[in-house]
């Protein structure tokens, strides 16, 4: 590609300093047929233009400017930009306007402004101007737009509608609602209304910057209406959590494109609401709307957190049956949705086809490492990641904190704790420290854990505390976890979970009478346990279930094999662990609250609904009690199943008997 633009630039320069030849009069129908190439075979056009004798006008050097834009040729530019001078077009508004739409677009502000500014009817020209703001935005550059356009009204040249238009945009996405509102006004003092598109364009400035009841009035009073209206409305409703109002809206629209669907589809994800963004997707499908690769990102992202794997792996299906484009975007939603399905063979295999990797791929498959208990891997790939020169950020450094947690490695943790803020620059957050305790409060030194936080530059939150009582439960150190757990009330005083894991402490030590004190303080206070709800994929279907409870249409078959598991387990040497029942009566009936934990109904189900040799995948809204962490450790032997269980802090895969958490979670 170098090679062929100093080619072209060489060709470019020796024309210049030919004599003059006799020039024809066909340059229009040079420059229709030079703007169907590329760059490269748009300046061999040319030459050969120049090389008959045809002599380049208005019309020539946009098509010429246009493909060199596209193939973003700075040399190739500036010796078209050459030309324009040579043969006297820099004052023609076209050949201009290009020039600008050629620098904005490459990224030099300074020379597309240095254009405008050379030209003599600046003030005048509405078209320089929009081609100047038009390409600012193309860039992302609003602020620049912005004052763009307040220069333009300075310097006296009328905005059109398609002004307004790019202004409102800059202003929209920008977040500049108070020149959004100047604009507004002028625009009514302009006449150009009604106009369809700048009349969208008002809205969804408005929406964008969060004024959604300037919007909606709007809105409400326009004459006429198209699929842009609607979509930007529902778009902005979204943003400002207001889903439902959103869904009503887009269950009244007259028609329905993919963008409004996938706005929807996205509304839903971005509210945390997985299961209604991919029954909203099947009802896409079902209306005949064809899904783009924006839809997919949403789809397959609502898959990730819901573990839903038979769905993504049909969202992939999908995607090339279609012919979807598939980009850097999309490859690491899929390793996200792999990862969070504990599937990290197939992400990997998704991270090895994608060519032009991110820093959000290379953190992706780290996290996704990481947390699927691979450590060690997640650590190789952070070196990987550093040798293809991609600077890693804060999220990458949370990966590689993670992956130190669950390979037991504390002197590297302390090591990547201390290159993040001193090679890197990166300030440490609240979840880095929340990191870097996990691995001291794993490996057993409580102490030093302690002595981290009270040097943290920011106050502790909760999970900072719980992360170190978790640790205290484990490694049985009543002092330190009463003190982390005297805190975590502090913060929290609702949260059940340092009750639960002071007694679970106290029962491991044989402190009974303790163990009563902190359950007695619960009821007094009126503090439950939040109940365990489990979600399991089959058939592309979800299927949750709560403890104890009866109201899935398979209940009784479910139950029944439930209690044919648990036989199995007794006579493998399975006793049930008390220890977490929180509440007061007999052992038998502690028993059975334990057998009916969310986690074992999903896996009774699947036992019954699924093939022998079935990955058995589970979403936990809590963290994994003892007594279901051993069961399901013993039915993964019992039954050669391998069961996933992805609970509220972590993975556990359970394999032949043993968990990849290694007994701490």
């Amino acid at each position: 590609m170098v090679r062929a633009l100093s080619f072209a630039r060489g060709l470019l320069d020796r024309i210049l300093h030919r004599g003059r030849s006799r020039w024809g009069s066909s340059a229009v129908a040079v420059g229709s047929s030079v703007s169907g190439y590329g760059a490269e075979d748009a300046v061999a056009g040319y030459v050969s233009m120049l090389a008959g004798g045809v002599r380049p006008d208005a019309y020539t050097f946009p098509s010429l400017l246009k493909a060199a834009a596209a193939a973003r040729g700075a040399a190739i530019g500036g010796a078209v930009h050459t030309h324009v001078v040579k043969f006297g077009m820099e004052s023609n508004a076209h050949a201009t306007s290009s020039l600008i739409v050629l620098y904005a677009g490459r990224g030099d502000g300074a020379a597309a402004r240095a254009v405008l500014d050379a030209c003599p009817m600046r003030g005048g020209t509405p078209i320089l101007w929009n081609a100047l703001i038009s390409g600012h935005n193309r860039r992302g550059w609003f602020e620049l737009s912005c004052c763009s356009f307040v220069d333009m009204v300075r310097a006296g040249a009328m905005p059109t509608p398609v002004t307004y238009m790019s202004v409102l945009s800059a202003c929209g996405k920008g977040k500049h609602l108070l020149l959004g509102i100047q604009v507004h006004k002028r625009v009514l003092e302009s006449g150009v209304l009604p106009d369809l598109r700048v009349e969208n364009a008002l809205v969804d400035m408005y929406a964008e910057c969060g004024d959604m009841d300037a919007a909606w009035v709007l809105f409400e009073g326009m004459q006429v209406r198209n699929m842009v209206s609607w979509t930007s409305v529902i778009s902005g409703l979204v943003r400002s959590g207001q889903v439902d109002r959103a869904r009503e809206l887009f269950d009244h629209m007259p028609e329905r494109d993919t963008i409004a669907w996938t706005a929807m589809i996205d509304g839903y994800v971005q509210a945390g609401r997985f299961r209604e963004a991919l029954e909203t997707f099947r009802h896409m499908q079902f209306c005949k709307v064809r899904a783009d690769e924006f839809t997919m990102v949403s789809v397959v992202t609502a898959c990730a957190h819901l573990a839903a794997l038979e769905t993504g792996e049909w969202a992939r299906i999908y995607m090339r049956r279609y012919g979807i484009k598939v980009d850097v975007f999309t490859r690491n939603a899929l390793i996200d949705m792999y990862s969070k399905c504990g599937s990290i063979d197939r992400a990997l295999d998704v991270f090895k086809e994608t060519q032009n990797r991110d820093k959000f791929t290379w953190t992706n498959i780290i996290l996704g490492l990481a947390v699927n208990g691979h450590g060690k891997e997640a650590i190789d790939m952070f070196y990987r990641m550093l040798k293809a020169l991609q600077a890693p950020d804060e999220v990458t450094f949370i990966g590689v904190l993670t992956a130190c947690t669950h390979a037991g490695l504390v002197d590297k943790g302390r090591e990547f704790f201390l290159s993040m803020t001193q090679t890197y620059k990166i300030v440490p957050t609240v979840m880095h420290y929340g990191c870097l305790i996990d691995v001291l409060g794993r490996a057993g030194k409580l102490t030093e854990a302690l002595d981290t936080i009270d040097k943290m530059p920011m106050k502790p939150n909760s999970t900072i505390w719980g992360t170190l009582l978790a640790a205290c439960r484990v490694h049985s150190n009543s002092e330190i976890g009463e003190l982390a757990a005297d805190r975590l009330l502090k913060l929290d005083p609702d949260n059940s979970t340092p009750y639960i894991l002071l007694s679970n402490m106290y029962a491991k030590s044989n402190r009974w009478k303790d163990v009563r004190l902190i359950r007695q303080s619960m009821m007094d206070k009126g503090i439950k346990k939040e109940p365990g709800c489990s979600m399991i994929e089959m058939n592309g279907i979800i299927h949750e279930f709560v403890s104890a409870d009866r109201s899935h249409p398979m209940s009784k078959e479910i139950y029944s094999k439930l209690e044919n598991v648990l036989t199995d387990l007794r006579s493998a040497g399975y006793m049930p662990d008390l220890t977490e029942v929180f509440v007061e009566v007999v052992e038998e009936e502690k028993q059975k609250v334990l057998y009916y934990h969310s986690e074992k109904l999903a896996i009774a189900f699947a036992l019954l609904t699924s093939e022998s040799n079935m990955t058995i995948r589970i979403v936990k809204n809590l963290r994994i009690c003892l007594d279901c962490h051993n069961a399901i450790r013993l039915i993964s032997k019992l039954y050669e199943r391998e069961v996933i269980v992805r609970d509220r802090t972590r993975f556990h895969h359970f394999k032949h008997g043993s968990c990849s958490c290694k007994d701490y979670w």
